[in-house]
C-alpha cells in the first residue's frame, strides 16, 4: 500500500516528509484537499519504470516491423504526411 502525504504536511515538513515516507522504496501519494494529485518515487524505482517503458516500446516497434506495419518514405514525404491537416 502506498504512503499518503497531505499537501499541508509537505508544506510544513518539506522533503523530510517524503524521505521518511519513501524509506522502504515505495511511492508516496501527495493529496490535495483529500484527493490524490501527485506521486513521488525514489529515483531508482523511476529509472526502473522508465527502462520497462522503453523495453515495451522496443518490443512494439519490433512487432510492427515483423508485421510490416511500417512506412518507408523520405524526410520530405514524412514531414508532408504528418503536417497534413
Amino acid at each position: 500500500m502506498s504512503n499518503i502525504i497531505t499537501a499541508n504536511e509537505l508544506k510544513t515538513k518539506g522533503v523530510a516528509a517524503i524521505d521518511k515516507a519513501t524509506d522502504a522504496g515505495d511511492e508516496v501519494i501527495i493529496s490535495v484537499r483529500g484527493k490524490s494529485r501527485f506521486v513521488v518515487l525514489p529515483i531508482e524505482k523511476y529509472n526502473y519504470l522508465r527502462e520497462c517503458e522503453l523495453e515495451a516500446a522496443i518490443r512494439e516497434t519490433r512487432d510492427d516491423l515483423t508485421k510490416g506495419n511500417v512506412i518507408k518514405e523520405s524526410v520530405e514525404q514524412h514531414i508532408n504526411r504528418i503536417t497534413r491537416g
